[in-house]
């Protein structure tokens, strides 16, 4: 435990063995794969993909201490190639000495670039480095696959309501400051609530309430914590409730065709630091899955938007990212395309593999031709408008419907298209 007093709390109290940490038990607890792995005294790289605020710059220092390796630490955030080389040539020059390979912790690995990642390949490739990388958000997506696949990923989860009031605890009989204050804690709701489930968060606010007092022995309750704690009105919590209540709210203003709600609530997630790339991912899926076909452009402009953010950066990328939302919010709504896959995925659960209609089979072998595949095709462009009736589904389940236009002006006009050539076949 650090004993630097001028340090936050929640610096103070980071644990330095796994016998003190925390949490994440299915990774320390005696038996678990990561608990082995340091007996054993050898560790591969590893990608720690957790929420923020549960253990993972500590875990990644435990590692260090208990394997007695140097330790070198980056952020993703404010470092780049120049950077990782130079870091990776004073590894080099440790491991010459020491005998052992250096741990290289870089935390927020998904904000690092493909190359600025493929920077790195070399060096864990070959041992030179062990990769510690810490991420909030799914590897598979935002670390390049050659990386990860030469890394272990340990998922951390959300710390538990006793782990986080255990922190509290440790931190009122092992803190000098803390203890020297004699706090009472009548309430730990407000406490955990603003934590959003951060033990980070969670030690500096209630060092910040404990502080406020200026004898011993004051009462914490609810009340008292939340107006200690300023922010509270604007509080956005990224790994909580909240994270899932607003991007709730987002999408269902957007949905029912309020602008100003929209921006509201988007307004609220860039002031929280939610991450912008996150909010435009979910806008790409709701210009589908609640606009469609009524307006094909949503999905081009949501899609743009992405790439539009992801290039230009913030702040100037909310303003992009509120035209797009106001031009969701103010589109025609269908989710007809969203119904028309799930039902035909649920059809499929009910009717298993059906064979695949003879006339529309591929026949690349001259055995195919003979057993009839492809016999009965119709090619589309041979007939007027381009269409053939024919048959396209299973015969088990011919004349099936799944999609059914939505009724507004672009689906309408879809609608008339498929009876002027179906005619009754779908009930359009």
């Amino acid at each position: 435990m650090n004993t630097n007093t001028s340090a936050p709390l929640a610096e103070r109290m980071r644990p330095l063995s796994l016998q003190d940490y925390i949490g994440q038990t299915h990774l320390v607890n005696n038996g678990s794969v990561l608990y082995n792995a340091l007996n054993s005294g050898f560790i591969p790289s590893i990608i720690l993909w957790g929420p923020p605020g549960v253990g993972k710059t500590t875990l990644a220092n435990i590692i260090a201490n208990t394997l007695k390796r140097p330790f070198y630490s980056l952020s993703a955030i404010n470092s780049g190639v120049k950077d990782i080389r130079e870091i990776i040539d004073k590894a080099n020059q440790q491991s010459l000495f020491s005998g052992k390979s250096p741990i290289l912790f870089i935390d927020e690995i998904h904000r690092f670039s493909k190359s600025q990642q493929d920077s790195l390949l070399g060096a864990v490739e070959k041992g030179q480095v062990i990769l510690i990388g810490a991420t909030t958000e799914n590897p598979s997506f935002e670390v390049i696959p050659a990386l990860l696949s030469r890394c272990q990923v340990y998922v951390l989860h959300h710390l538990s309501k006793e782990e986080l009031i255990s922190l509290i605890h440790l931190a009122q009989s092992k803190d000098s400051f803390i203890k020297e204050k004699e706090v009472y804690i009548k309430e730990y709701e407000a406490l955990l609530r603003l934590s959003g489930g951060d033990a980070r968060r969670l030690l500096n606010t209630f060092e910040l309430v404990v502080a406020s007092f200026k004898e011993p022995g004051g009462e914490i309750t609810n009340d008292y914590v939340l107006k200690q704690v300023q922010q509270k009105a604007a509080l956005y919590d990224k790994a909580g409730e909240q994270h899932y209540d607003i991007i709730s709210a987002f999408i269902k203003s957007i949905r029912g065709s309020d602008p100003n709600a929209a921006v509201y609530w988007m307004a609220r997630m860039i002031e929280g630091g939610e991450d912008p790339l996150f909010i435009c991912r979910r806008m790409i899926i709701l210009s589908s899955e609640d606009i469609g076909n009524a307006n094909p452009n949503a999905l081009l402009l949501a899609t743009n938007c992405f790439n539009a953010v992801e290039k230009v950066g913030m702040p100037e990328g909310r303003i992009i990212m509120s035209q797009t939302a106001i031009y969701l919010s103010t589109s025609p709504k269908s989710n007809s395309s969203y119904v028309a896959i799930d039902d035909a995925i649920a059809k499929i659960r009910i009717t298993g593999d059906l064979p695949v209609p003879l006339a529309i089979r591929n026949a690349p072998t001259q055995l195919m031709k003979d057993l009839n595949y492809g016999k009965e095709y119709k090619y589309a462009h041979q007939y007027d408008n381009n269409f053939a009736l024919m048959e396209f589904l299973p015969d088990e389940i011919k004349n099936t419907s799944f999609y059914n236009p939505g009724n507004n002006t672009r689906e309408l006009e879809i609608r008339q298209f498929l009876r002027d050539r179906w005619g009754s076949k779908y009930n359009y």
